[in-house]
């Protein structure tokens, strides 16, 4: 029954083809897990969300379980028309929106919030089904999730002007903060909910309203979210969801990234999509935030305690099977402390990573989100070991098949394979035996790119030297886990401009406006 009625409200756009007779035991008990899971939950939508409407497109596009490959939902294909029309909606709703009082803003996050809240093993199981990253992880990003949203609207009430005196008796002169009008939130497949509050909570909190592109992957999560606006009585247009295919997502973007209609621009991903991005973006001069490629040093000093590090190397490497922009991709071991590291590392691997799908008991390891990512994952181990590298633990496709790949971890890595020079995004770890901290640190910041660092070690003078030196926006010291919603996120060089979250992320979407008053 409860799937004849998500059919039925998804316009005939249900699970067929998790029920399929072609699939194997195996596959078809967890399809038909996630089917039903996902089939009773009124979050399930198919359509972009324009201007408080549930909008379909002339063209739809399948959204994957990337465990099974089977086909979860079809989603309307959004294009140009559809972006324009959103910003549109947005540009609309803006001219009230803006006008609201910052305890009314507040209000209606806090609704959301709330509802999230009470709605978040549904939310979880959304992003288990289209994401693959276990039950237990999706439920953890919906806290953090929704923990934006409660952050921001308790910011909303705290965004200050400012009084400056001045030489002039006759003069008064104020700061004002005001919010900058629509802004285009285009997200990551890796954080499906998460990359989205983040953003929006912040702009709905300075006065904004917004359209958001998610990734093509996995929109199913934005699409709960508009659900969960809606019943929070986030105003028509505040808040729009724009859906689309691979194919349609250069057209797209470039549509919401142009239109002279949008006068901010968020983006989470790839370095290279984002210089193409601020390409749009320079055409009328538009505010943009950037958080982009990651490629994480993560230093251990001869003075740590192996471990503690061992237990961060575990936290950072290997959430989300390594798919986190900040997830470490460079482990760099002074040789004291080296065998040692390595021999614990690969045990606590074998002990405690089990690879399988997500809405399986147990499972702490999901599958890579595509095929791409698998053979990229393939392809740096193998440059690896044709250089030198030795495969300590795993280092092939698991017996899953698929997108599953095992844990992996190597030793006898240079600076020179290919796995340390770009960003893996995988359940990959090489190892770098190095000598001298200057050593360690020239090869960590030999980077273009600068998101997040962590090193571990004891010894105070050390410790002070090293956070000062590395090039990077974040710094975990005798921490793996790095993200909170009260502490600033973004990175520098080529990893982005702009900062999320805390107090500072509301700015982002702010004007500072200068008011003078004469003849006082």
């Amino acid at each position: 029954m409860a799937l004849c009625l998500a059919s039925r409200r998804l316009g005939g756009r249900g699970f067929r083809s998790l029920l399929s007779p072609g699939a194997s035991g195996r596959a078809l008990s967890v399809a038909g897990m996630a089917s039903s899971s996902l089939a009773a939950s009124p979050l399930l939508r198919a359509d972009g969300f324009i201007g408080g409407r549930w909008v379909s497109a002339a063209a739809t596009f399948p959204v994957l379980d990337p465990a099974s490959g089977t086909e979860l939902l079809q989603v309307s294909d959004c294009g140009v028309p559809e972006s324009r029309e959103a910003v549109s909606a947005a540009h609309s709703a803006f001219q009230s929106w803006r006008e609201t009082t910052a305890k009314e803003r507040s209000d209606l996050l806090r609704k959301w919030f709330d509802l999230m809240i009470r709605n978040k093993e549904d939310l979880a199981k959304i992003i288990t089904a289209e994401n693959g990253k276990p039950l237990k992880e999706a439920l953890g990003e919906i806290m953090y999730s929704a923990s934006f949203l409660e952050w921001f609207s308790e910011e909303a009430r705290r965004i200050y002007g400012d009084i400056i005196p001045v030489p002039n008796k006759d003069r008064r002169v104020l700061v004002l903060k005001q919010p900058l009008g629509v802004a285009t939130i285009i997200t990551p497949w890796n954080f499906p909910s998460a990359m989205i509050t983040r953003k929006v909570g912040a702009a709905l909190a300075a006065g904004c309203t917004v359209v958001v592109k998610p990734a093509e992957d996995t929109p199913l999560s934005a699409l709960a979210l508009a659900e969960l606006a809606s019943q929070a009585g986030i105003p028509a247009g505040v808040f729009n969801v724009v859906p689309c295919s691979r194919k349609n997502a250069p057209s797209v973007g470039e549509a919401l990234c142009t239109d002279p209609l949008v006068g901010k621009i968020s983006f989470t991903g790839s370095t290279a999509t984002g210089k193409i991005l601020l390409q749009h973006a320079a055409g009328t001069v538009k505010r943009v935030s950037m958080e982009l490629g990651g490629h994480a040093p993560f230093i251990v000093f001869d003075s740590a305690n192996v471990d503690q590090a061992v237990a961060g190397a575990m936290a950072s490497k290997y959430r989300n099977s390594g798919q986190t922009c900040v997830c470490s991709n460079r482990f760099l071991v002074q040789k004291g402390i080296h065998d040692a590291f390595v021999k614990k590392f690969a045990e606590v691997i074998e002990k405690e990573l089990h690879v399988g799908n997500g809405f399986e008991a147990g499972t702490t390891q999901g599958p890579l989100i595509n095929e791409k990512a698998v053979e990229k994952v393939e392809k740096h181990v193998r440059d690896a070991v044709s250089k030198g590298a030795s495969i300590v633990t795993g280092g092939k496709r698991h017996s899953l098949g698929r997108n599953f790949f095992e844990p992996t971890l190597l030793s006898n890595v240079t600076p020179s394979m290919l796995c340390t020079q770009e960003e893996t995004f995988g359940p990959l770890a090489p190892v770098i035996k190095f000598d001298t901290e200057e050593e360690a640190l020239a090869i960590a910041n030999s980077a273009n790119v600068g998101l997040a660092g962590y090193f571990y070690s004891q010894d105070p003078s050390q410790i002070w030297r090293v956070a000062e030196r590395l090039e990077v926006g974040m710094v975990g010291i005798n921490e793996g886990l790095l993200s909170s919603v009260e502490c600033p996120f973004g990175g520098v060089k080529q990893s982005g401009i702009g900062r999320e979250g805390s107090k500072y992320g509301v700015d982002e979407y702010l004007e500072v406006k200068y008011v003078c008053f004469g003849g006082v």
